[in-house]
């Protein structure tokens, strides 16, 4: 037996303010919709976007996503929505444990932060 992903539920006020991030940012597909759950997916990621309002009051998760090409993703999401990067963390950054790093915050303050290992960079 063998867990491969973890998919995360991700709640906010409605469907669209996820997309924002999900969609819009991420460049994820909608893989599923309907009224106040939609999946969406990328290159082996997934999560649940969720609109609720009193969760999205409750949680504003943290998320990290693992990459092995850091640079080009920044590159990327950086040239679709340099909005998104997140004022502590906005370009690719050596952490103290050795990975390198850099993230996203949205309007809701859902973040991301996406990060490569050193032997795979």
């Amino acid at each position: 037996m063998v867990m491969r992903q973890l998919v995360p539920k991700v709640f906010y006020d409605t469907l669209e303010e996820g997309f924002d991030l999900w969609v819009s940012g991420l460049g994820c597909e909608i893989e599923y919709q309907e009224a106040a759950l939609a999946v969406v997916a990328r290159e082996g990621i997934r999560a649940y976007v969720v609109a609720s309002p009193e969760y999205a009051a409750k949680d504003r998760p943290e998320i990290a996503i693992e990459t092995d090409d850091i640079k080009a993703l920044h590159a990327e999401i950086s040239a679709r929505r340099p909005d998104l990067l997140h004022p502590n963390l906005p370009q690719v950054t050596r952490r103290p444990w050795g990975a390198l790093e850099f993230a996203l915050l949205d309007r809701t303050t859902v973040c991301i932060v996406f990060r490569q290992w050193p032997d795979e960079d």
